[in-house]
């Protein structure tokens, strides 16, 4: 039973992963935590919802085209939303964030109602190996986040575009003075975000129905793994996504899985506590 959780664990993990990601990314960048991740969580899955079943795409079509309309809207909330409350600070931007997040909450609602909705596949029986029961939605989950972050890992080492997010995330200001375009950078950065978190959407509604508060069931274990991770490290991210999924299916054994949320508000407060930079995070350096 505990081999069977563990592994559950990890699959929740990589879930929340892709969100925790996208959040360090943008708070790198930004310089504030993005509290519209669970908004962005629920309109992904939604435009992937349209595009497989009333449009009848396949899938990851549909996974591919929920990317490109998240990164769509994000970009118009930097243009409208965030950019003008750019200088007002940290607070004033997570509090637009709350605001954009139950916008599109909302008008998820409004436009396709409170009715859970499922995304057009074919069920498939659970594989059995070694006892453990495998689904194949498993398997999707952890080929699909192996490859995003693989793929976010050679983007950030390996290309201008990271070399430049790396340079605006250590010093903005000496970076503008080397000539990088930081508006461009964070547009940028929104569209990388954006798509990880559309791939979670899409994750999540195969795992579970898509409905207009699915959003806020994440919230929690995304900035909890960010947090544990270290907030600005990828990296850290994933491990602490990793570490929160196992720890809430364990924490089954001890308490009703209705509350398994309150492992990642635990572990938000041992870690502000312990080790406010994160398990891989860097200490900040005041001047």
């Amino acid at each position: 039973m505990i081999a069977q959780l563990v592994l559950n664990g990890l699959v929740t993990g990589m879930v929340v992963a892709l969100g925790a990601v996208a959040l360090t990314l943008t708070y790198s960048i930004l310089k504030f935590p993005n509290f519209a991740v669970g908004g962005m969580i629920t309109l992904g899955a939604y435009i992937a919802w349209l595009v497989n079943v009333p449009l009848g795409l396949p899938l990851p079509g549909a996974a591919v085209l929920a990317a490109i309309g998240l990164a769509a809207v994000m970009l118009a909330a930097d243009r409208f939303v965030f950019r003008p409350l750019r200088d007002r600070g940290a607070i004033t931007l997570l509090v637009a964030a709350m605001g954009l997040s139950l916008i599109l909450e909302n008008i998820c609602r409004l436009a396709f109602g409170n009715v859970a909705r499922n995304f057009d596949v074919d069920p498939e029986r659970p594989w059995r190996v070694s006892g453990l029961r495998i689904h194949p939605e498993q398997v999707t989950t952890a080929v699909v986040t192996v490859a995003a972050m693989a793929g976010l890992w050679l983007v950030l080492r390996h290309t201008r575009l990271g070399r430049a997010m790396r340079a605006v995330a250590d010093n903005p200001d000496l970076a503008a003075v080397r000539g990088i375009d930081r508006d461009r950078v964070t547009r940028r950065t929104w569209v990388l975000a954006a798509a990880l978190v559309a791939l979670s959407g899409v994750l999540i509604g195969m795992d579970r129905a898509i409905d207009p508060l699915m959003g806020w069931a994440y919230i929690i274990p995304v900035f909890a793994a960010a947090i544990l991770g270290g907030l600005g490290s990828p990296g850290g991210a994933v491990l602490g996504a990793l570490l929160i999924g196992v720890a809430q299916e364990l924490s089954v054994l001890v308490i009703e899985p209705n509350y398994r949320q309150v492992v990642g508000f635990v572990a938000i407060a041992l870690v502000l506590l312990a080790r406010p930079r994160g398990l891989l995070g860097v200490e900040e350096i005041r001047r």
